[in-house]
């Protein structure tokens, strides 16, 4: 049986939960240990699928079709670990899971209630993602002292019980504001956010600090007295340039050997590999400017992962990556003339479209390099019928269901859907390469699977007359039915995947589309 960590929040959200539990597990497993993470997500959705990014950011996708909360990507990204529905709880799931038993008749007639039934389906859940695995990390989303959190904070601290103090312990991030005025750092919130876990039950082992700056040892003697904890497990978790600095602050104040020394492990003086990637997005010489052309750009997270792909690419390519942020609803050429390459992601409904197919129209005619991805794509199709071949009103059916030229459309299967969560084609699928294509040569192999969330595909009856006129279908589905990624044969880099390669790239294993993009964009 594993041991676990649990991981809460205080004073307010947003303080970088997901980073600090994958930073630790990334941690753990330079120590040689098997670690797996959970995210247990308050909100009532089953699932964030149905979201507006504006809502909850981008939704992340695992290899198994689950539409997950983005801190799975950090999860993924910073570890060994690859994550599966298992690894995301919401509220609405326990609730949908208890509700449904209760329609069956599972409780016997008993009262349904929170404490014990929603709480025991809570501990069910996370004990699912026990194997292969010497350590698990949970994370509870949301503040302490949120009404929707409490269901969850009851049932790890029973199941704290349960399994022993020894073999439990408990991580609670907070925040040390710095009040200007006062020229000072204040503890009160903290204190204030621990009192309310312990009344809760949870008496915290170790707290992370998130601040503007680094934590002074005063400070952390005060937070320490009023805190109940060890002055050496008041951790300071300062704002960084890079997230994938966060495992070395914590590994330089000792977190790591806190934890194994917590749990009986022995600690090993080992080298992190995060030196070396830290090391080139700091000092890197050349910087490579993408511009991303969305309709999220005003909250950033919307495209999270799609900008850290971006960054492993320039980790690869020895260079650093500046995102330059292109409101797809307000085109702007002239920032696109700055670009070293544009990237169109992925995304739903019509708002903002015309700017994304100009800025395609753009980079197609410049021939500098150009990656389109799930939408992206399908635009690059729409952009092409028009401009190249001609066919003026070609569309999507998503934004048009009655254009002349279809040349997107719904996946047959997808026609008689109504539900809306977790109804499209999700997770991994395979993909063929065809042989002397560029996209061939990136991946230097035959055969390829990629993650996938989308509804519409490529209309097949345009193939031939886009083949005859420059567009080469370069992936395909085995059967050959579907279209994963097209290409142009006169274009040096203008590549479109159906799918999400953003899901898949890591730090230490960049996706090769990313890196292959970056590198071209470096030439230009």
């Amino acid at each position: 049986m594993p041991l676990y960590i649990f991981v809460t929040g205080g004073v307010l959200s947003s303080l970088g939960k997901g980073v600090a539990s994958a930073s630790i597990a990334s941690l753990l497993e330079e120590q040689g240990l098997k670690v797996n993470i959970q995210k247990l997500d308050p909100y009532l959705n089953v699932d964030p699928g149905t979201m507006s990014p504006y809502q909850h950011g981008e939704v992340y996708v695992t290899e198994d079709g689950a539409e997950t909360d983005l801190d799975l990507g950090h999860y993924e990204r910073f570890t060994d670990r690859y994550m599966t529905k298992k690894n995301n709880v919401t509220a609405g799931k326990v609730y949908y899971n208890v509700i449904h038993r209760e329609r069956e008749g599972g409780y016997l007639g008993a009262t349904v209630q929170v404490i014990p039934h929603i709480t025991d389906e809570i501990k069910r859940l996370i004990r699912e993602v026990e194997e292969d695995c010497h350590v698990v990390i949970v994370e509870i989303g949301g503040t302490v002292g949120d009404i929707e959190s409490l269901p969850f904070l009851e049932a790890v601290r029973q199941l704290s019980m349960e399994l022993g103090k020894d073999k439990v312990l408990f991580v609670h991030t907070t925040y040390v504001p710095y009040v200007k005025t006062a020229g000072e750092l204040k503890t009160k919130p903290t204190q204030h956010s621990v009192k309310e876990l312990r009344a809760i039950g949870i008496q915290p082992d170790i707290i992370l600090c998130r601040s503007e700056m680094e934590i002074p040892e005063g400070i952390k003697e005060k937070i320490a007295l009023f805190t109940n904890v060890k002055k050496s497990a008041v951790i300071s978790a300062p704002d960084v340039e890079f997230i994938y600095e966060v495992p070395l602050i914590f590994k330089k104040q000792g977190l790591d050997r806190l934890i194994l020394e917590y749990f009986g492990f022995e600690y090993k003086e080992v080298k992190s590999k995060w030196e070396n990637v830290v090391d080139i997005l700091k000092w890197a010489k050349e910087e490579v400017k993408i511009a991303l052309v969305g309709k999220y750009v005003s909250l950033k997270d919307s495209y999270k992962s799609v900008v850290e792909a971006l960054i492993h690419g320039g980790i690869a390519n020895g260079v650093r990556v500046k995102v330059l942020w292109i409101n797809s609803e307000d085109y702007d050429e002239e920032i696109l003339s700055e670009a070293d390459g544009i990237l169109v992601p992925g995304g739903f409904g019509e708002r903002g479209i015309e700017g994304k197919l100009k800025a395609l129209t753009y980079g197609r005619i410049t021939q500098k390099p150009t990656f389109g991805i799930c939408l992206g794509m399908q635009l690059m199709c729409v952009e092409f019928a028009r401009k190249v071949i001609g066919l003026k009103d070609a569309n999507s059916t998503e934004f048009d269901p009655f254009t002349p030229h279809p040349v997107i459309d719904i996946m047959e299967e997808q026609k008689n859907i109504k539900k809306l969560g977790g109804t499209m084609r999700l997770g991994s699928y395979p993909c063929k390469l065809l042989e002397g294509s560029k996209v061939r040569e990136i991946y230097g192999t035959s055969l390829i699977h990629e993650r996938h969330r989308h509804r519409y595909e490529f209309n097949n009856s345009y193939r031939e007359i886009f083949q005859n006129m420059g567009m080469v279908f370069s992936g395909l589905s085995p059967d050959e039915r579907l279209v994963e990624i097209i290409e142009l044969r006169d274009h040096p880099w203008y590549i479109g995947c159906q799918f999400h390669p953003e899901f898949k790239s890591k730090p230490f294993k960049p996706h090769p589309l990313f890196v292959s993009f970056i590198k071209a964009c470096k030439k230009n």
